[in-house]
């Protein structure tokens, strides 16, 4: 079979790999699609991020659904045929944070397509897949597209139950890529009365407002776009930080009222904060980062049509395309998620 496989920076190759038999407990998949994350454009553009680098070559991927082709020994929720978004999030269950119910800090995490540890953590970019059966969230109703979209919007689903009650808050999110928006549609669901949406491309934008934004601010046109919001000590409630970068969240930090709470998922690198602005309104500065449980929770609200992700894949790509959707992925003036198709 054939799988997306990155050897260094700028240097992804389409390789054949074995494939694998389902042992107990566990189910074969034959891949329908796959999401590019921003972690894998760090992989691909420059073989890493902050202190995680390619040490060996590695196959890419973890947004991935597909269809079950055969059911190993002992499952029994699951069936030959059905479509399943698979859980990247693959914890030990026996270190001490998943013993205290913090999944996503096991020590032992497993998590597809991470070259934090070495051997590193081979990803599920490739045509059939063979998945522990508790990975495998039912996706019936979706189509294989959406399915993939559960990973990131997991993603979002953790960082807004770190957010606490968003019930009638005034939340604010800088930077409106796939994470952006999802951490929209979430904090709209979970009852956020206005949303203020930044970023640097008009493009997203849009999307940002088709997934609900009351009011966009492109902070490349204008940098003092916030500057409505900073009366009285500032306005809003709750920031999703999604951009890593330093000038987002100093011109969020400057928005926010007193008691409000910052919640960072951007990867970027380390920063300098304003760190008397955040003393002087006694802000709560927390990090999130990735998820478990919330990852069934993601799949059950589209399934609902309670959460919409489609208008957000922007473009699909073949398998034999995958350097030009990499090349598509990160482009923020045309692409929000750009998926591969392995079908």
């Amino acid at each position: 079979m054939k799988s997306i496989v990155i050897h260094a920076a700028r240097d992804l190759r389409i390789e054949d790999c074995t494939v694998a038999t389902p042992g107990p407990g566990q189910v074969h998949i034959q891949l329908a699609a796959g999401g590019i994350c921003g972690s894998d454009l760090h992989y691909y553009n420059h073989g890493g991020f902050g202190p995680i680098r390619l040490r060996e070559p590695m196959i890419l991927g973890h947004e991935v659904a597909g269809t079950i082709t055969e059911l190993g020994a002992g499952v029994e929720n699951l069936e030959v045929g059905q479509l399943v978004a698979v859980s990247p999030s693959r914890p030990c269950g026996d270190c001490r944070f998943c013993n205290e119910g913090s999944h996503n800090q096991c020590l032992n995490m497993r998590f597809y397509g991470s070259a934090m540890p070495f051997p590193h953590i081979q990803g599920a970019f490739r045509q059939s897949l063979v998945a522990e059966a508790i990975q495998c969230a039912p996706a019936d109703g979706l189509t294989a597209g959406e399915a993939a979209m559960a990973e990131p919007l997991a993603v979002c689903l953790h960082a807004t139950r770190r957010a606490g009650s968003l019930l009638g808050k005034s939340v604010l999110v800088t930077g409106c890529g796939p994470i952006g928006i999802l951490c929209i549609l979430a904090a709209r669901r979970a009852g956020a009365d206005r949303i203020v949406a930044t970023d640097l491309s008009d493009f997203t934008l849009a999307k940002a407002r088709e997934a609900g934004a009351d009011i966009t601010v492109n902070m490349a046109n204008d940098p003092n776009g916030l500057d409505q919001f900073l009366p009285d000590k500032g306005t809003f409630d709750v920031l999703y930080e999604c951009s890593g970068a330093a000038p987002a969240l100093t011109a969020g930090i400057a928005a926010m009222r007193p008691g409000g709470r910052i919640i960072q998922l951007g990867l970027g690198g380390d920063m300098s904060l304003p760190m008397m602005a955040i003393t002087a309104k006694e802000l709560s500065l927390m990090g999130s980062f990735r998820f478990h449980e919330e990852f069934f929770t993601a799949v059950s609200l589209m399934r609902k049509g309670l959460i919409d992700v489609k208008p957000f894949i922007t473009q699909t790509f073949p398998l034999e395309d995958a350097v030009t959707a990499f090349e598509i992925a990160g482009d923020r003036t045309q692409a929000v998620k750009t998926q591969i198709s392995f079908a």
